[in-house]
Formats: C-alpha cells, sequence, structure tokens
C-alpha cells in the first residue's frame, strides 16, 4: 500500500539530491526533475501531510471554487485564501477574476459541462476509457492569469472501487503540490461517494516537479521530521448528477478531516514573478 507521506518525501529527497539547476519564469531559480507519479491508498487515511500543517480549509475552498464553475477572486478571499491574489495583479486583469481557468473549463468548455458528464457516466458507462476532464483550453491560455498547472484527470472504475489520475505539467512541490493532493482526494472521496463506490487510489502524474530556491531549507526541515498517522475524511454527501444540474454545489456539504494532528507548518514565500 503506498502511502502519499513516504511517497512525497522520496520526491523531495531526489529533488534536494539529484535535482537539476534550472532557471524559471519567477526569476527565483530551482531544483528540478521531470516526469514523476506518486500514489497513495486512499484505504490508508486522507491524503494531506502531517510533516507540516496544511490548510484543508483552503484545499476545500479551492475544489468547491472549481465545481461550481468559479473564476472570481471574492469567494476564495471571501472563505480566507488569499494567495490567488498575486498572480492576479501580475497578470494585469481588472476583473476581480482569474479569467477563464479551471472552473470555466470544468464547467464550460465552449458549452460543455464536462462535471457533469463525467459523473452522469460514472453511473451509466462505468467502463468507459473516457471518463476524464480537461482544463487546457489553447484558445483561452492568454486570457488566464495563470495557465492550469493540474490540467485534466481521469477516473477508473472496477469492482465497485474507483481510482482517480490527475495531470500536472508544473508542480511547485514545496508549497502548491501538498494543496493539490488534498484537492484532488477531496474530488475523489466526493466522486466515491456520489456514485456509491469506495474511494481506490488518487495517482499523480506530475511533469516539472521543481523546488524554488528559497524553499531548500524549508524541505530540508521537511525531511528531517517523521511522518504521523493520516486523518480521515468525514463527508456527508457527494457529487451526484442531480446536485450538479443546479450548477451549485452548496457550501452546507459536511466536510470534516478528523484527528489531523500535523507538525508545525513551514513558513515559505510562494514565488510570482514579474
Amino acid at each position: 500500500m503506498t502511502n502519499i507521506e513516504n511517497e512525497y518525501k522520496e520526491l523531495i529527497s531526489e529533488i534536494l539530491d539529484r535535482g537539476m539547476d534550472k532557471s524559471d519564469r519567477t526569476g527565483t531559480g530551482t531544483k528540478s526533475v521531470f516526469g514523476r507519479t506518486i500514489r497513495h491508498d486512499m484505504s490508508l487515511g486522507f491524503p494531506i501531510l502531517t510533516g507540516k500543517k496544511i490548510s484543508f480549509n483552503a484545499a476545500r475552498t479551492e475544489l468547491l471554487w472549481i465545481l461550481n464553475g468559479r473564476t472570481d477572486l471574492k469567494y476564495l478571499e471571501d472563505n480566507g485564501v488569499k494567495y490567488w491574489r498575486p498572480d492576479y495583479e501580475r497578470s494585469g486583469r481588472t476583473d476581480e477574476t482569474l479569467g477563464p481557468v479551471y472552473g470555466k473549463q470544468w464547467r464550460n468548455f465552449n458549452g460543455v459541462d464536462q462535471l457533469y458528464n463525467l459523473v452522469y457516466s460514472i453511473i451509466t458507462n462505468p467502463d468507459s476509457r473516457r471518463l476524464m476532464v480537461s482544463a487546457w483550453a489553447p484558445h483561452e491560455l492568454k486570457d488566464m492569469a495563470l495557465p492550469p498547472c493540474h490540467y485534466a484527470f481521469q477516473v477508473y472504475i472496477n469492482n465497485g472501487v474507483i481510482d482517480l489520475m490527475w495531470q500536472q505539467r508544473s508542480a511547485d512541490v514545496f508549497l502548491g503540490l501538498p494543496y493539490d493532493i488534498a484537492m484532488y482526494g477531496l474530488l475523489l472521496e466526493m466522486l466515491a461517494k456520489g456514485a456509491g463506490l469506495e474511494a481506490g487510489q488518487l495517482i499523480g502524474q506530475l511533469g516539472d516537479c521543481h523546488l524554488y530556491n528559497n524553499h531548500l531549507d524549508q524541505a530540508k526541515e521537511y525531511r528531517r521530521r517523521s511522518k504521523r498517522a493520516l486523518p480521515f475524511l468525514h463527508l456527508d454527501k457527494g457529487i451526484s448528477a442531480n446536485i450538479l444540474g443546479g450548477l451549485n454545489i452548496p457550501d452546507s456539504f459536511e466536510i470534516e478531516l478528523i484527528n489531523y494532528n500535523p507538525y508545525p507548518a513551514i513558513k515559505a514565500e510562494l514565488s510570482v514573478g514579474k
């Protein structure tokens, strides 16, 4: 059984020990490796790191924002998620949105509600090899504050178990990736609950995996910490086609981590660039 904490720590160690120096758009500089896979068996607990505290509220908020097709800063910031503001300001946008990013593409990709189609197909055609959603819309990339880092995901169903694999072109391993892991873990649990399935494997297919040069000391501190028991998720309902038909996934969903006991957070600066 694969545990996300082990997988994440191995990735951190590989980048620290064998990563290649690489420049980047922010000007910070990175150590980088390319083409890695991380896995987690959901039966072991919810995939959120325990070696440093991760804000589950931020992962939950961002996922609900995407699922509801939103692209505005207001929903995020009203719920305590502030880290998109620097990219918005760098982009030069003035409409208080991030442009046609994740939520727009998941719920309205040239008029197609991909998420609704996915959930409907999970019930009606679970053996399909087309159970996937994409956020990569080349014709709209120029209008986005930041092109999608995690750009697609696919689910696989067999014997009452649903697995989820997401694809990510760029992984800020120390700051961003832990939230992506938690977000897709929550999505997998919500899809499983809505379809009456068991959540199985969570898999991340990662392209450019990097540690920014101003995160190296923090990554070494994380590597020195031992893992703790993973928490479990309380979820009162999942994503179903009838809920999606109304376009709005309620904030009243009961989504709670049980027995999350991480080490303290490790502060690191977000690299944005100009």
